[in-house]
């Protein structure tokens, strides 16, 4: 009996081994094919990480990020080869979408100071593979309320795409706690504490409000606000890392990343390497033990209160994740989760996935809920105006309103990354201000024509990049901020 046990377990373990063998031998030779790799995918320019972090200062910071990009400057930009000097490279001097040619580089760190004493800090942080710029209307709207905005370009971001080769999910933890203590520096200890987190940057401030409750020598923010937070991804994302092993081999090296395709947008990475979602898993595999961790012990009653803002059709995080690893185990302290449903109403509405029109039924537990439940739709109408439904906290009876505000007719949902950007945004907008020109409209573009004739995907054409409901969002935010004197907004 035991040797026939042996034997089974030699031929598990044998074809494993060839079934593993063989998925990396695929991937090795698919891996070949595509784009080639270019300077920005290979050159890592040098950032400070977790242990250096820890110990510095904010002006440390800003001094290591502008060596950072003047490397890139003089590695990458001034040694491009002739293929790569086009209209649509970001990394090309000439190129009307260098950042480096904008009245402000919105990749770079930044704060905003009120021109009276500050009534409030807030921290913005933002997602992977983006930059400081996601956040910048947040950031204006708190800053006109007197409060001072610390916005930090979390390490490997910004730069190039390989930046965020070596960059690990420690080193975006301590970046945020060194941004948190320039908050604190420059506006005191008196005033309230904010964190804004986009995406990636939603699973830091929830994971420093987590770490604040065990260290004291953290400073412990008094509400978050989430932007479509990363508190949860697929599980096949825990696998990431392995889809890399053949990189080892420098004839492979194109393995590396999930994504190669030219560098479009001036303020975000198009190319995705694999360090860089196998960093993110870990990130919410650590922050989800650490929740029910604290659950466990009770400590969770202590977390302030969290507004969070999410699509229901996300396919970049799991919305689900949202409530079952977070929302189900916050105590009854005055959160909220506000959720933008699709448009019901829409000229596509017959070839959306069937079940995707009950979503909002689906994710949430029944009432009452110990959090305030908001959802954003048209459903049961032939109407384009949406309303707002209500739920209260501890509350079965939900109430409705008309917000006088309408769903796009050629739109059938918001997106992951559609949420922090008003519908004027220069850059991601549908009707984008002409004030600033970031040399492309990608929010503007209605791509029509034949396939295979663009230098980008139809992906990034037909994805949703700004929020039509913008103005609600951030009324919802702003209700938040403690009223003050209107203080000089940035330029």
């Amino acid at each position: 009996m035991r040797k026939s046990i042996l034997v089974f377990l030699k031929r598990t373990v044998l074809t494993l081994a060839i079934a593993l063998a063989t998925l990396l031998a695929i991937r090795a030779w698919d891996s070949q094919r595509g784009e080639p790799l270019e300077p920005w995918h290979t050159h890592v320019p040098p950032e400070l990480h977790a242990d250096e972090l820890n110990h510095a200062d904010w002006a440390a910071y800003i001094a290591a990020e502008n060596a950072a990009f003047e490397d890139v400057r003089r590695e990458v930009t001034e040694k491009l080869p002739e293929r790569d000097r086009v209209p649509f490279n970001r990394y090309f001097a000439d190129s009307p979408i260098y950042p480096g040619h904008f009245h402000q580089d919105w990749n770079r760190s930044y704060v905003l100071e009120p021109e009276h004493r500050p009534a409030g800090a807030v921290v913005l942080l933002h997602g992977l593979t983006d930059c400081p710029y996601s956040l910048r209307h947040v950031a204006r709207s708190y800053q006109a309320r007197g409060w001072v905005v610390v916005a930090i370009r979390l390490p490997g971001h910004g730069t190039v795409p390989a930046g965020l080769i070596e960059a690990d999910w420690e080193d975006w933890v301590a970046a945020t706690r060194l941004a948190v203590r320039e908050a604190r520096r420059l506006a005191g200890a008196a005033v309230p504490l904010h964190i804004v987190g986009y995406s990636n940057g939603g699973a830091l401030a929830v994971k420093h409000a987590l770490d604040a409750l065990d260290d004291p020598a953290l400073a412990r923010p008094s509400r978050l606000v989430l932007i479509s937070p990363m508190i949860g991804i697929t599980r096949l994302a825990r696998f990431a890392g392995v889809v890399g092993w053949p990189a080892v081999f420098p004839a492979f090296a194109k393995a590396a990343w999930l994504g190669i395709v030219p560098e479009v947008n001036p303020f975000s990475y198009s190319s995705f390497p694999v360090h860089a979602a196998r960093q993110a898993s870990l990130l919410t595999q650590t922050l989800q033990r650490q929740t029910v961790q604290h659950a466990r012990t009770g400590r969770i009653a202590e977390l302030p209160p969290i507004q969070t803002f999410q699509s229901v059709l996300d396919f970049t995080v799991s919305t689900r994740a949202i409530i079952d690893a977070l929302y189900q185990y916050l105590p009854a302290n005055g959160s909220e989760l506000v959720l933008f449903d699709l448009n019901h109403n829409a000229y596509l509405g017959s070839l959306l996935r069937p079940g995707n029109s009950v979503l909002v039924n689906r994710l949430l537990p029944p009432p009452p809920r110990p959090f305030r439940t908001v959802v954003i739709s048209n459903s049961g109408s032939d109407s384009l105006d949406v309303r707002e439904e209500v739920t209260e906290a501890g509350s079965t009876e939900p109430r409705s309103r008309a917000l006088g505000l309408r769903y796009p007719r050629n739109v059938y949902s918001l997106s992951h990354v559609a949420l922090p950007f008003p519908p004027n945004d220069p850059l991601y907008g549908t009707e984008p201000d002409a004030s600033e020109d970031f040399g492309v409209r990608l929010g503007a573009m209605a791509a029509r024509g034949e396939r295979a004739a663009l230098v980008v995907s139809l992906d990034l054409l037909v994805r949703m990049l700004s929020n039509p409901f913008f103005p609600y969002m951030m009324g919802r935010i702003e209700a938040g901020i403690l009223p003050t004197k209107a203080a000089t907004s940035p330029k």
